[in-house]
Parts: structure tokens; sequence; C-alpha cells
């Protein structure tokens, strides 16, 4: 049975993945060719130093994670911009994941593009997400 952070992780993954139109990687290095209608890896990140409570146990997480968003080709500005709002809109359907945490937030991408040689430059940036959560056990 997989651990609730494992869990919220996967619902988020799978909460990407409802973004029309792109390609969802978790955890993955990042692939010789972007997708034309862009790539989305996420990384499991940082669950950080929680705040613990007592009677009961309790350790309350805000638990950092990264999607790497990436675009490539000539309307990368407006790819990248549709692409950024297609996940804010996709988190807000379910801040919760299901139930399984407290409440997701996204922060604001800082982009950055990058040039390719012999191909047209890529538009990225790392979008943190924080994902609030508790859990009985530091380990699970």
């Amino acid at each position: 049975m997989p651990t609730p952070r494992e869990s919220i992780l996967s619902a988020l993954a799978d909460l990407l993945r409802t973004v029309p139109h792109v390609h969802v990687l978790r955890g993955e290095v990042l692939p010789e060719r972007v997708p034309a209608s862009g790539l989305l890896i996420l990384r499991d990140g940082e669950p950080g130093e929680p705040e613990v409570t007592l009677s009961p146990l309790r350790y309350h997480y805000q638990h950092r994670a990264e999607i790497e968003a990436v675009v490539q080709g000539a309307a990368r500005d407006a790819a990248f911009d549709t692409l950024t709002a297609s996940i804010g809109a996709a988190i807000a359907t379910d801040r919760t994941l299901g139930g399984l945490c407290d409440w997701v937030e996204a922060e604001a991408p800082r982009p950055i593009d990058l040039p390719v040689e012999g191909a047209a430059s890529l538009k990225a940036a790392v979008i943190p997400i924080i994902l609030h959560y508790s859990t009985a056990d530091p380990l699970t």
C-alpha cells in the first residue's frame, strides 16, 4: 500500500494528465524531443520540516513539489501561456486531490528561453506546487 506522500504525488500526476494535449512525465529526464503540444515533468520535491502536534501525534507538511513546463516552436510564448493557465485550471478543479491533501497551490513560474542548436528555442519554467498534508509518521 502506498504511503500518503506517494498517493498525493501520484494523484497530482494524474491531475496533470487531465491538461489537454500535453505529455506528462514523473521524475524523468528531459527527452531529446519536446512534443509540439508541450511537456510537463513532475518532480517529487522536498517535504521540508513538518510542524508537529501531539495527542494525537501528527506531522503537518508543506511539501514543495515542482513541475517543469516546457514548450518549443515559433509560437512558444502563447503556447507557454496556454499551458500554465491550463495547469492552474486543472489544480483549481480539485485542490484536495480527492481528499488526499488538505490544499494544493501553485506559485508563479519564472520562464526562461533556452536556445537549441539547429532547432526552435525552448521556453521552460519550474512551477512550484505546495502540497499541504498531514501524516501520523514522517516515513509514511
